[in-house]
């Protein structure tokens, strides 16, 4: 199974901290978010991770050549669930896919790997204990999922937040036979509204992968989740990183190694 990590745009929210790097590359504890999302996968029993590109990618492919890269040239046009398909070369074994901005365990990615379903979501439990402190990220803007047993029957932003279940935390599982549904009903919806506008999104190309997350839900694919209690944080804003570094690294208490996935030195980055 292939992880592929999703971090095609710039993350202007971070303000100067984008300015001359990945957002991906702010450092939380003693490691950037890439290197904790690698800490994730290593510990998960994943390897070789395709990287989706855009911004800065020279730059990453510099720092982290053991990776395969996927260049969305167009990302300023374009938006998550686009990006996500510039990898679909890589789907059809079956892959876990990850935002590029978020802190997770392995102890969740191994659920979504363990699952039977063909389609499992990562979905954070404990979400709003999180949205206490994000008064720049209100409860609004969560990707929110509701879900009877282990069957998620909706994912949207505008779920009312007493009636979800938790927050995708944006990563996910797809089996072949999974991968294959996802990679169809793409392609279906690209071919009638592409340039077009399609559900939320001014045109089909802004739209976000939940997008056709709930549109495949809306038409019979079963999507499961898996749960993580609260070990998840996305870095969104400013306000968002200082929080991560107040709790995440003494939280995980995790032995800050201040080395790449392959051995070499992070201390450049």
């Amino acid at each position: 199974m292939k992880p592929i990590i999703i971090g095609a745009g710039r993350g202007q929210r971070l303000n100067s901290m984008t300015d001359n790097q990945p957002k991906c590359y702010a450092r939380i504890g003693d490691l950037s978010i890439l290197d904790w999302t690698l800490e994730a996968f290593t510990g998960a029993g994943l390897a070789k991770p395709v990287f989706i590109g855009g911004y800065k990618i020279d730059q990453i492919k510099n720092d982290y050549p053991q990776f395969t890269y996927c260049n969305n040239t167009d990302w300023e046009n374009n938006n998550i669930l686009v990006s996500l398909m510039h990898a679909v070369e890589h789907m059809n074994e079956g892959f876990i896919c990850a935002y590029s901005d978020i802190l997770f365990r392995d102890t969740v990615v191994e659920r979504a790997m363990n699952h039977p379903g063909n389609i499992v979501l990562c979905v954070d439990t404990h979400w709003r204990d999180r949205y206490r402190y994000r008064l720049h990220h209100p409860e609004e803007d969560a990707e929110k999922v509701t879900a009877e047993g282990d069957i998620v029957t909706s994912i949207h932003r505008d779920l009312d937040p007493d009636d979800a279940s938790g927050e995708y935390i944006g990563v996910a599982k797809f089996s072949p036979s999974g991968s294959a549904q996802l990679i169809e009903s793409f392609y279906r919806l690209q071919k009638k509204f592409k340039g077009r506008p399609w559900r939320e999104a001014a045109v089909f190309e802004k739209a976000y992968l939940i997008h056709l997350f709930q549109d495949m839900i809306e038409n019979g694919i079963t999507f499961h989740h898996v749960t993580t209690e609260g070990d998840y944080m996305e870095i969104d804003t400013e306000e968002d990183y200082a929080h991560a570094n107040r709790v995440w690294p003494e939280r995980n208490n995790k032995k800050m190694t201040g080395r790449n996935i392959d051995g070499s030195d992070l201390s450049g980055l």
